[in-house]
Protein backbone atom coordinates (compact mmCIF):
# COMPACT_ATOMS: atom_id res chain seq x y z
CA UNK A 1 0.00 0.00 0.00
CA UNK A 2 1.47 3.39 -0.54
CA UNK A 3 0.17 6.07 1.95
CA UNK A 4 0.98 9.79 1.86
CA UNK A 5 1.35 12.13 4.42
CA UNK A 6 0.39 15.72 4.33
CA UNK A 7 1.81 17.99 6.35
CA UNK A 8 2.80 21.78 6.45
CA UNK A 9 6.01 20.86 8.19
CA UNK A 10 8.29 18.11 9.46
CA UNK A 11 10.25 18.48 12.06
CA UNK A 12 13.67 19.24 10.87
CA UNK A 13 11.74 22.71 10.01
CA UNK A 14 12.63 25.42 12.44
CA UNK A 15 9.14 25.89 13.85
CA UNK A 16 8.21 22.09 13.45
CA UNK A 17 6.89 20.38 17.11
CA UNK A 18 4.80 17.71 18.63
CA UNK A 19 2.37 17.22 15.97
CA UNK A 20 4.97 16.89 13.07
CA UNK A 21 6.97 14.31 15.80
CA UNK A 22 3.88 12.69 15.54
CA UNK A 23 3.11 12.17 12.01
CA UNK A 24 7.02 11.41 11.43
CA UNK A 25 6.96 8.18 13.88
CA UNK A 26 3.43 7.05 13.07
CA UNK A 27 4.93 7.14 8.85
CA UNK A 28 8.58 5.29 9.97
CA UNK A 29 6.42 2.22 12.00
CA UNK A 30 4.06 2.25 9.17
CA UNK A 31 7.05 1.92 6.17
CA UNK A 32 8.96 -0.40 8.97
CA UNK A 33 6.11 -2.72 7.95
CA UNK A 34 6.49 -2.36 3.81
CA UNK A 35 4.44 0.09 3.15
CA UNK A 36 5.50 2.91 0.82
CA UNK A 37 5.02 5.94 2.42
CA UNK A 38 5.84 9.93 1.59
CA UNK A 39 6.07 12.72 3.92
CA UNK A 40 5.12 16.28 2.12
CA UNK A 41 5.62 19.24 3.76
CA UNK A 42 7.21 22.61 3.31
CA UNK A 43 10.45 22.85 1.98
CA UNK A 44 12.67 25.50 4.10
CA UNK A 45 16.65 26.40 4.29
CA UNK A 46 17.31 24.14 6.59
CA UNK A 47 16.64 20.96 4.56
CA UNK A 48 17.21 19.21 0.84
CA UNK A 49 14.33 18.60 -1.48
CA UNK A 50 13.95 14.95 -0.59
CA UNK A 51 15.52 12.56 1.57
CA UNK A 52 14.53 9.90 3.08
CA UNK A 53 14.91 8.24 6.77
CA UNK A 54 13.87 5.37 8.47
CA UNK A 55 12.01 3.66 4.98
CA UNK A 56 9.97 6.77 4.89
CA UNK A 57 10.50 9.38 1.25
CA UNK A 58 10.20 13.02 2.97
CA UNK A 59 9.45 15.63 0.36
CA UNK A 60 9.59 19.44 1.01
CA UNK A 61 7.69 21.82 -1.63
CA UNK A 62 6.35 25.57 -1.18
CA UNK A 63 6.49 27.74 1.48
CA UNK A 64 3.49 28.62 4.25
CA UNK A 65 1.06 28.61 1.63
CA UNK A 66 2.61 27.31 -1.16
CA UNK A 67 2.63 23.53 0.19
CA UNK A 68 -0.90 23.47 0.59
CA UNK A 69 -1.24 24.56 -3.47
CA UNK A 70 1.25 21.79 -4.08
CA UNK A 71 -0.41 19.22 -2.53
CA UNK A 72 -2.71 18.40 -5.67
CA UNK A 73 0.50 17.78 -7.66
CA UNK A 74 1.91 15.45 -5.24
CA UNK A 75 -1.03 13.52 -4.89
CA UNK A 76 -1.65 13.21 -8.73
CA UNK A 77 2.57 12.45 -9.09
CA UNK A 78 2.52 9.63 -6.12
CA UNK A 79 -0.96 8.29 -6.74
CA UNK A 80 -1.21 7.00 -2.77
CA UNK A 81 -4.50 4.17 -2.18
CA UNK A 82 -4.14 6.45 1.12
CA UNK A 83 -3.63 10.51 2.13
CA UNK A 84 -3.65 11.64 5.46
CA UNK A 85 -4.32 14.91 5.87
CA UNK A 86 -2.74 16.49 8.88
CA UNK A 87 -5.22 19.55 9.70
CA UNK A 88 -2.77 22.29 11.31
CA UNK A 89 -5.47 25.11 11.67
CA UNK A 90 -6.60 24.43 8.26
CA UNK A 91 -6.38 21.35 6.15
CA UNK A 92 -5.26 20.34 3.13
CA UNK A 93 -8.85 19.52 1.90
CA UNK A 94 -7.07 16.48 -0.03
CA UNK A 95 -10.24 15.27 0.05
CA UNK A 96 -11.28 16.94 -2.76
CA UNK A 97 -9.23 15.48 -5.10
CA UNK A 98 -8.13 12.54 -4.09
CA UNK A 99 -10.48 10.69 -6.22
CA UNK A 100 -8.52 11.49 -9.13
CA UNK A 101 -6.08 8.69 -8.04
CA UNK A 102 -9.25 6.44 -6.07
CA UNK A 103 -7.44 7.46 -2.86
CA UNK A 104 -8.92 7.63 0.78
CA UNK A 105 -8.35 10.29 3.15
CA UNK A 106 -8.19 10.31 6.77
CA UNK A 107 -7.88 13.45 8.58
CA UNK A 108 -5.62 14.28 11.27
CA UNK A 109 -6.20 17.02 14.24
CA UNK A 110 -4.64 17.25 16.75
CA UNK A 111 -6.33 20.05 18.63
CA UNK A 112 -8.74 23.03 17.30
CA UNK A 113 -7.16 26.45 16.95
CA UNK A 114 -9.76 29.34 17.74
CA UNK A 115 -7.80 30.35 19.86
CA UNK A 116 -4.42 30.59 17.84
CA UNK A 117 -5.82 32.04 14.81
CA UNK A 118 -5.94 35.89 15.91
CA UNK A 119 -2.27 36.18 16.28
CA UNK A 120 -2.06 35.69 12.18
CA UNK A 121 -3.84 38.49 11.92
CA UNK A 122 -7.74 39.83 11.58
CA UNK A 123 -7.72 39.14 8.08
CA UNK A 124 -5.89 35.66 7.88
CA UNK A 125 -7.87 34.73 11.09
CA UNK A 126 -10.82 35.07 10.52
CA UNK A 127 -10.56 33.29 7.40
CA UNK A 128 -8.37 30.80 8.64
CA UNK A 129 -11.06 29.77 11.81
CA UNK A 130 -13.73 29.38 8.59
CA UNK A 131 -12.33 27.25 6.83
CA UNK A 132 -11.62 25.10 10.45
CA UNK A 133 -14.84 25.72 11.72
CA UNK A 134 -16.95 25.45 8.83
CA UNK A 135 -16.09 24.48 5.41
CA UNK A 136 -13.33 21.47 6.37
CA UNK A 137 -16.37 19.83 8.41
CA UNK A 138 -18.55 19.71 5.54
CA UNK A 139 -15.55 18.71 3.23
CA UNK A 140 -15.03 16.05 5.26
CA UNK A 141 -18.31 14.88 6.66
CA UNK A 142 -18.60 11.15 6.78
CA UNK A 143 -14.48 10.45 6.49
CA UNK A 144 -12.66 9.34 9.32
CA UNK A 145 -11.30 11.74 11.58
CA UNK A 146 -7.63 11.04 14.14
CA UNK A 147 -7.32 12.98 16.88
CA UNK A 148 -5.13 12.52 19.96
CA UNK A 149 -7.57 13.65 22.99
CA UNK A 150 -11.17 13.37 24.22
CA UNK A 151 -10.75 17.16 24.94
CA UNK A 152 -9.50 17.40 20.88
CA UNK A 153 -12.50 14.93 19.98
CA UNK A 154 -14.82 16.90 21.87
CA UNK A 155 -13.99 20.23 19.91
CA UNK A 156 -14.44 18.44 16.64
CA UNK A 157 -17.59 17.44 17.53
CA UNK A 158 -19.04 20.79 18.88
CA UNK A 159 -17.64 21.82 15.03
CA UNK A 160 -20.39 19.17 13.50
CA UNK A 161 -18.30 16.30 12.84
CA UNK A 162 -19.94 13.31 14.25
CA UNK A 163 -18.67 11.69 16.85
CA UNK A 164 -18.75 7.72 15.37
CA UNK A 165 -16.28 9.06 12.77
CA UNK A 166 -13.44 10.44 15.16
CA UNK A 167 -10.63 7.50 16.54
CA UNK A 168 -8.33 9.08 19.46
CA UNK A 169 -4.91 7.49 19.25
CA UNK A 170 -2.60 9.47 21.89
CA UNK A 171 1.08 10.34 21.54
CA UNK A 172 3.65 8.32 21.99
CA UNK A 173 6.84 9.08 23.47
CA UNK A 174 10.54 8.42 22.86
CA UNK A 175 12.49 6.46 25.64
CA UNK A 176 15.24 8.21 27.35
CA UNK A 177 18.30 8.27 25.78
CA UNK A 178 20.77 5.52 27.92
CA UNK A 179 23.49 8.32 28.29
CA UNK A 180 22.45 11.65 29.20
CA UNK A 181 25.31 14.22 29.88
CA UNK A 182 25.99 15.66 33.14
CA UNK A 183 24.86 19.06 34.10
CA UNK A 184 27.20 21.20 36.21
CA UNK A 185 25.95 21.25 39.85
CA UNK A 186 24.82 24.69 41.24
CA UNK A 187 23.07 25.56 44.51
CA UNK A 188 19.88 26.56 42.55
CA UNK A 189 15.84 24.70 42.48
CA UNK A 190 15.32 24.42 38.78
CA UNK A 191 12.42 24.11 36.91
CA UNK A 192 11.96 23.71 32.86
CA UNK A 193 9.47 24.55 30.33
CA UNK A 194 9.84 22.72 27.33
CA UNK A 195 8.05 23.98 23.99
CA UNK A 196 8.21 25.69 20.91
CA UNK A 197 8.38 29.14 21.46
CA UNK A 198 5.65 30.70 20.39
CA UNK A 199 2.84 33.44 21.75
CA UNK A 200 0.18 31.32 22.73
CA UNK A 201 2.34 28.60 24.79
CA UNK A 202 2.58 31.80 26.86
CA UNK A 203 5.86 31.02 28.15
CA UNK A 204 5.87 34.82 29.65
CA UNK A 205 3.72 33.22 32.49
CA UNK A 206 6.14 30.21 32.94
CA UNK A 207 8.70 33.31 33.71
CA UNK A 208 6.50 35.68 35.61
CA UNK A 209 5.88 32.24 38.35
CA UNK A 210 9.46 32.15 39.00
CA UNK A 211 10.37 35.78 38.85
CA UNK A 212 10.06 36.28 42.78
CA UNK A 213 10.85 33.01 43.93
CA UNK A 214 14.53 33.11 45.54
CA UNK A 215 16.83 30.77 44.56
CA UNK A 216 14.73 29.10 41.44
CA UNK A 217 15.57 29.14 38.16
CA UNK A 218 13.49 28.38 34.84
CA UNK A 219 15.24 26.04 32.33
CA UNK A 220 13.37 27.27 28.82
CA UNK A 221 14.06 24.22 26.16
CA UNK A 222 13.32 24.89 22.34
CA UNK A 223 13.03 27.77 19.96
CA UNK A 224 10.47 29.72 18.16
CA UNK A 225 9.88 33.06 16.41
CA UNK A 226 8.64 34.33 19.85
CA UNK A 227 12.04 33.75 21.12
CA UNK A 228 13.47 37.38 20.87
CA UNK A 229 10.62 39.05 22.72
CA UNK A 230 10.79 36.08 25.18
CA UNK A 231 14.72 37.49 26.09
CA UNK A 232 13.53 40.44 26.09
CA UNK A 233 10.60 40.16 28.50
CA UNK A 234 13.13 37.81 31.06
CA UNK A 235 16.45 40.40 30.90
CA UNK A 236 15.65 41.94 33.96
CA UNK A 237 15.94 38.82 35.90
CA UNK A 238 19.22 37.84 34.21
CA UNK A 239 20.41 34.59 34.81
CA UNK A 240 17.24 33.57 36.57
CA UNK A 241 15.79 32.32 33.54
CA UNK A 242 17.91 30.03 31.22
CA UNK A 243 17.08 30.10 27.43
CA UNK A 244 18.67 26.71 25.87
CA UNK A 245 17.20 26.44 22.84
CA UNK A 246 16.86 23.97 20.46
CA UNK A 247 18.85 20.96 22.31
CA UNK A 248 19.65 17.17 21.49
CA UNK A 249 17.09 14.68 23.23
CA UNK A 250 20.06 13.85 25.73
CA UNK A 251 20.59 17.11 26.87
CA UNK A 252 17.13 18.23 26.76
CA UNK A 253 16.30 15.00 29.19
CA UNK A 254 19.29 16.07 31.00
CA UNK A 255 17.83 19.40 31.97
CA UNK A 256 14.18 17.37 32.29
CA UNK A 257 15.93 14.88 34.71
CA UNK A 258 17.52 17.69 36.98
CA UNK A 259 14.21 19.54 37.46
CA UNK A 260 11.47 19.27 39.97
CA UNK A 261 8.56 21.00 38.41
CA UNK A 262 7.70 21.47 34.58
CA UNK A 263 5.53 24.31 33.85
CA UNK A 264 2.91 24.73 30.38
CA UNK A 265 0.99 27.30 30.62
CA UNK A 266 0.19 26.73 27.07
CA UNK A 267 -3.21 28.39 25.76
CA UNK A 268 -3.89 24.82 24.18
CA UNK A 269 -2.56 21.69 23.74
CA UNK A 270 -3.82 18.91 21.77
CA UNK A 271 -1.92 16.64 23.72
CA UNK A 272 0.80 17.88 25.64
CA UNK A 273 4.17 15.39 24.33
CA UNK A 274 6.55 17.50 26.93
CA UNK A 275 4.01 16.49 29.71
CA UNK A 276 4.70 12.77 29.33
CA UNK A 277 8.61 13.59 28.57
CA UNK A 278 8.90 15.83 31.58
CA UNK A 279 6.68 13.06 33.70
CA UNK A 280 9.82 10.22 32.28
CA UNK A 281 11.74 11.49 35.32
CA UNK A 282 8.79 12.14 37.52
CA UNK A 283 8.46 15.58 37.11
CA UNK A 284 5.06 17.02 37.29
CA UNK A 285 3.62 19.32 34.89
CA UNK A 286 0.96 22.31 35.78
CA UNK A 287 -0.98 23.38 33.44
CA UNK A 288 -4.50 24.98 32.32
CA UNK A 289 -7.49 23.03 32.92
CA UNK A 290 -9.27 25.24 29.17
CA UNK A 291 -5.98 24.13 27.40
CA UNK A 292 -7.74 21.43 26.03
CA UNK A 293 -5.31 18.52 25.79
CA UNK A 294 -3.73 18.54 28.86
CA UNK A 295 -6.81 17.43 30.83
CA UNK A 296 -6.03 14.05 29.17
CA UNK A 297 -1.83 14.08 29.68
CA UNK A 298 -2.65 15.44 32.88
CA UNK A 299 -4.24 13.72 35.68
CA UNK A 300 -5.23 16.78 38.25
CA UNK A 301 -3.94 15.85 41.54
CA UNK A 302 -2.72 12.64 40.49
CA UNK A 303 0.45 13.85 38.03
CA UNK A 304 0.29 17.57 38.24
CA UNK A 305 -1.92 20.39 38.30
CA UNK A 306 -4.40 21.92 36.22
CA UNK A 307 -5.13 25.14 37.00
CA UNK A 308 -7.89 27.77 35.96
CA UNK A 309 -5.95 31.09 35.89
CA UNK A 310 -2.73 32.92 36.11
CA UNK A 311 -3.01 33.46 39.65
CA UNK A 312 -3.38 29.88 40.39
CA UNK A 313 -1.04 28.94 38.14
CA UNK A 314 1.37 31.29 40.13
CA UNK A 315 0.55 29.37 43.39
CA UNK A 316 0.66 26.29 42.22
CA UNK A 317 4.27 26.62 41.56
CA UNK A 318 4.66 28.14 44.53
CA UNK A 319 2.89 25.71 46.57
CA UNK A 320 4.70 22.84 45.53
CA UNK A 321 7.87 23.90 45.01
CA UNK A 322 7.72 24.44 49.00
CA UNK A 323 6.37 21.09 49.11
CA UNK A 324 8.90 18.55 48.43
CA UNK A 325 6.68 15.23 49.86
CA UNK A 326 3.95 16.32 47.21
CA UNK A 327 5.96 16.83 44.30
CA UNK A 328 7.32 13.32 44.83
CA UNK A 329 4.48 11.86 45.13
CA UNK A 330 2.72 13.70 41.73
CA UNK A 331 6.16 12.94 40.03
CA UNK A 332 6.29 8.88 41.08
CA UNK A 333 2.40 8.58 39.49
CA UNK A 334 3.54 10.83 36.38
CA UNK A 335 6.17 8.10 36.00
CA UNK A 336 4.17 5.31 36.41
CA UNK A 337 1.72 6.53 33.45
CA UNK A 338 4.45 8.07 31.16
CA UNK A 339 5.14 4.19 30.90
CA UNK A 340 2.07 3.55 29.16
CA UNK A 341 2.82 5.20 26.10
CA UNK A 342 5.05 4.39 23.28
CA UNK A 343 5.20 5.33 19.32
CA UNK A 344 5.40 1.54 18.69
CA UNK A 345 1.54 1.51 20.36
CA UNK A 346 0.63 4.58 18.45
CA UNK A 347 1.75 3.49 15.17
CA UNK A 348 0.01 0.39 15.44
CA UNK A 349 -3.28 2.05 16.12
CA UNK A 350 -2.79 4.15 13.58
CA UNK A 351 -2.00 1.58 11.19
CA UNK A 352 -5.34 0.05 11.06
CA UNK A 353 -6.87 3.20 10.42
CA UNK A 354 -5.03 2.79 7.32
CA UNK A 355 -5.91 -0.61 6.17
Amino acid sequence: MKILLLCWRDTTHPQGGGSERYLERVGEYVAAQGHEVVYRSASHTDAPRRTKRAGMVCERAGGKYGVYLLAPLAVLRHRPDVIVDTQNGVPFFARLYAGLVGARTILLTHHCHKEQWPVAGPIIGRLGWFLESRVAPRVYRGAPYVTVSEASKADLVALGVRPDDITIIENGVDPVPDALPELPPDDFTHVATLSRLVPHKRIEQAIDAVADLDGVVLDVLGGGWWEDKLREYAAPLGDKVIFHGHVNDAYKHAVLARACLHLMPSQKEGWGIAVIEAAQHAVPTIGYASAGGLRDSIEDGVTGRLVRDEAEFREATRALLADATARSILGAEAQRRASRFSWEETGRRFSEQLS
